[in-house]
């Protein structure tokens, strides 16, 4: 094995600069992993908030037990019948409407979301989309060109003729905001929204392809679209000759809790559901889900669809497990609970620290927006900044997203317990505490804003460390 120092070497001359890693002033090197922990070379345990891509828990041994057992028999191309295929898609379908009844497998989320483009406008005949404002579905060209998040960014590819941007539905910074409307009138509010684009394609005399939305949008900032949104967007999509593509790929599979699927808590019915990131619990393996009409206008192409690893034996072997997994260890309910109680106790948060926003969220999926003011909503990049770090030197994992960088994002693996919760909270806690002193101090003194770069006191562990201790978590 490397040391850290000679793999940052290493990897700063074999790998792509705009490969970038967490906290790259700093990089973990992180070697193994259990549940919701990761141990770095020196076998110190963090405790994980960010991997939604390990569902049901790093290395799940169950999942393991899966993956190798397949391995041992076979693993080939989907060309050859084979029945963990045929398992798999029957477990996804059993969870989802009755319309939505054809599968394709697939490698990633990426992929999966480029072949529901593809569904889309071979079904339609039409190629103009409609996506949201922030969102992101995927590092294919394909995808980067409806992907706002990249796009727009100053060295994206800029907005093509062909997409079209919806405001995000956020109705703490968005357009429409909570403090302006009452609540049941802001799912129409955004709805029309996307009414005035349908409307616009229309009159160049065009049909609109496709709306395509995360179901929760995670990239934008932990955002939970209003009430009514959906059920409005679908409607007027339709009507204007389009799809609907509902992205579960970061939202899927139980997240949520109370549903399988995260669209579910709308009451809408899809055309299209892609999923990929937790369906192998870390196994690249995704599918896209379509009514038998979109099925069909694709195979009256007469152009085969051929993916070479999709679908193959071992990938299916393992989603199947996790699959089997969430429901044996009631991992759904798991998320009802705990997520609940992470949301209640982020709030009780709020009430303490003026640099808390908002808090939201549905199951394991919250999002805290920091504020420099909570009167204007003013985003507090710089106050992020210092808790992505502080919370790090804790061994606290978390991430930072929106479009603003003001967003702590909390996505752990399902099996997150009340004492995770616990944990991250009392040292979220400290952490802004921290920041609040920080802030003052050079306030009186230099009447600027606390560097970035230095902490206040030396980290100490110590929820983490109680908490390895008290599950009697032990080296491997």
């Amino acid at each position: 094995m490397f040391s850290k120092e000679e793999s940052i070497d290493l990897r700063e001359k074999l790998i792509g600069e705009s490969c970038q890693l967490f906290f790259r002033k700093n990089p973990l090197k992180i070697v193994r992993a259990q549940g919701q922990y990761m141990y770095d070379e020196k076998n110190d345990a963090y405790l994980d908030c960010i991997n939604n891509v390990a569902h049901v828990g790093h290395c799940h041994p169950a999942v393991v037990k899966a993956g190798c057992d397949q391995m041992s028999l076979l693993n080939t191309n989907n060309r050859f019948l084979h029945d963990n295929i045929l398992l798999c898609a029957r477990k996804i379908l059993n969870t989802l409407p009755e319309n939505l009844s054809v599968c394709y497998f697939v490698n990633s989320g990426s992929e999966a979301n480029d072949l529901a483009l593809r569904l889309a406008q071979i079904h339609t005949g039409n190629k103009d989309v409609i996506a949201l404002e922030h969102a992101y579905h995927g590092h294919l060209t394909s995808l980067i060109d409806i992907s706002h998040y990249k796009f727009d960014l100053p060295g994206g590819v800029g907005q093509k003729e062909h997409v079209h941007v919806a405001p995000i539905p956020d109705t703490y910074r968005g357009k429409h905001r909570d403090s302006d409307h009452p609540s049941d009138r802001l799912g129409h509010l955004y709805a029309e929204e996307v009414k005035y684009l349908c409307d616009k394609i229309r009159e160049t005399g065009k049909g609109v392809c496709a709306f395509i939305a995360e179901s929760l949008v995670s990239c934008g900032g932990q955002v939970i679209p209003p009430r009514g949104y959906f059920n409005e967007v679908y409607d007027t999509v339709r009507s204007s000759g389009g799809v609907c593509i509902a992205d579960e790929v970061q939202v899927g599979f139980g997240r949520i809790g109370k549903h399988w699927w995260a669209f579910q808590q709308y009451d809408v019915y899809p055309d299209i559901v892609t999923m990929g990131k937790p369906m192998g619990n870390g196994h690249p393996v995704a599918c896209v889900v379509t009514t038998k009409e979109i099925s069909d206008s694709f195979s009256k192409t007469g152009v085969e669809y051929f993916n070479t690893y999709g679908g193959n034996p071992v990938s299916c072997a393992i989603a199947n497990a996790v699959f089997d997994t969430i429901e044996a260890e009631n991992l759904r309910e798991n998320a009802v609970v705990v997520g609940e109680y992470l949301l209640d106790n982020c709030q009780m948060l709020a009430k303490k620290h003026k640099a808390i926003g908002d808090v939201r969220g549905v199951g394991l999926f919250v999002g805290i927006d920091l504020v420099a003011d909570r009167e204007s909503r003013e985003p507090d990049g710089r106050c992020a900044e210092f808790v992505h770090r502080r919370m790090r030197e804790e061994h606290v994992l978390i991430t930072i997203d929106g479009p603003h960088c003001n967003i702590i994002k909390f996505k752990p693996p399902m099996v997150f317990t009340k004492e995770n919760v616990d944990a991250v909270v009392s040292t979220l806690d400290r952490v802004l505490k921290e920041y609040r002193e920080t802030s003052e101090l050079f306030a009186v003194n230099t009447a600027k804003a606390p560097p970035s770069g230095k902490a206040t006191k030396e980290p100490q562990h110590r929820p983490i460390k109680s908490m390895l201790e008290k599950q009697k978590i032990k080296s491997i």
